[in-house]
């Protein structure tokens, strides 16, 4: 029979599971892999697990997960919670009619998209990423989520890097924002 072990601190336990890659994808950033966490079938459930504790008295209609990671976060989510699922794209990737918005990433330009029926107005939604860095991507997918008429009740990564500004310029918006690991300049 296999004992299982509890875990006192599980966000230390996520934290600890996440990988630095130094100097990737250029060099002088600290790359934050969440890969290590995925693969590992103990911290991925506990990470799911800490997501669904979080939201799961709330009232939700739909998670919405941003590509491409957030696609896992969030349709695990959306199961666990009993709620509908809706993936922001990469411009292009949507075969039915969409609306998207351009936005600055760390490294370049690029787009997102959002099937234009995705979300009703008043639905109360969860937004779902992997990591914020300078926030680009999320804020676009808030900015389309506002344009359909959500409820955002909540933009949430498992890393956030917050010397870079990003979740303080997603708070700006007005929308809630959690994190499960902040990584500091390390």
């Amino acid at each position: 029979m296999t004992t299982v072990v509890p875990i006192e601190d599980p966000l230390t336990y996520i934290r600890g599971m996440i990988r630095t890659v130094p100097d990737w994808p250029k060099p002088g950033v600290m790359f934050r892999d969440i890969t290590p966490l995925l693969q590992d079938a103990r911290a991925f459930r506990l990470l799911i697990d800490q997501m669904v504790y979080r939201h799961m008295r709330r009232r939700i209609d739909l998670v919405v997960g941003i590509d491409a990671r957030g696609f896992i976060l969030g349709s695990a989510l959306a199961y666990a919670l009993n709620v509908g699922f809706v993936p922001v794209r990469k411009k292009g990737k949507l075969p039915y009619r969409t609306i998207s918005m351009d936005y600055a990433l760390e490294y370049g330009n690029a787009s997102v998209e959002l099937h234009e029926d995705a979300v009703r107005p008043g639905q109360r939604v969860l937004l779902v990423d992997d990591l914020v860095a300078t926030g680009g991507t999320m804020l676009a997918a808030i900015s389309l989520l506002q344009q359909l008429g959500s409820n955002l009740i909540e933009a949430t990564a498992i890393v956030n890097l917050p010397e870079l500004g990003g979740s303080d310029a997603i708070i700006a918006t007005g929308t809630p924002f959690y994190s499960l690991c902040d990584f500091e300049g390390d």
